[in-house]
């Protein structure tokens, strides 16, 4: 990776901080579909449907080692999360995160992640924690939102 680095923490970090966010952040991600947006060598942006993970104190994903998202975050390692929304009047809510998408090469850390995920992921993915360094959400209409709606590190 390269350039500069952000100030990051990681999801466990960030839910201690700002309690309310994380919670509505966590559900908003988890109703699938969410988007990682990352950086190609050109500089211009890729986007991906991902299922991410909440698992110990971390936000995860796993990715096939082909992946080109897994080159972009290896290479740069810069990363901006984004959950979906159900339909153009946006129930719900959305929410969404940037930072830093870092490989996890620890065998119990991969295996505890493989056990929260919805899903048994093939031995041969890889993992990345996802480490915030600003999280926002946003509503329409009634939707309840947490009092703080921007956060930075």
């Amino acid at each position: 990776m390269s350039g500069i680095e952000p100030q990051t923490i990681s999801w466990g970090e960030f839910s201690r901080r700002e309690p309310d966010l994380a919670l509505f952040g966590a559900g908003r991600l988890t109703a699938a579909p969410a988007y990682l947006a990352t950086v190609r060598r050109s500089g211009a942006p890729r986007v991906h449907p991902v299922t991410p993970i909440f698992a110990g104190h971390g936000l995860y994903l796993f990715m096939e080692p082909t992946s080109p998202k897994r080159r972009d975050l290896l290479e740069r390692g810069w990363f901006a999360l984004h959950s979906g929304v159900p339909d153009n009047e946006g129930t719900g809510g959305e929410f969404s995160a940037s930072g830093l998408g870092l490989a996890v090469d620890d065998p119990q850390m991969w295996a505890l992640v493989a056990d929260a995920a919805g899903y048994e992921p093939p031995d041969r993915y890889v993992l990345f924690e996802f480490r915030l360094s600003e999280a926002r959400c946003h509503g329409y209409g009634d939707v309840p939102l947490p009092d703080k709606r921007k956060w930075l590190v």
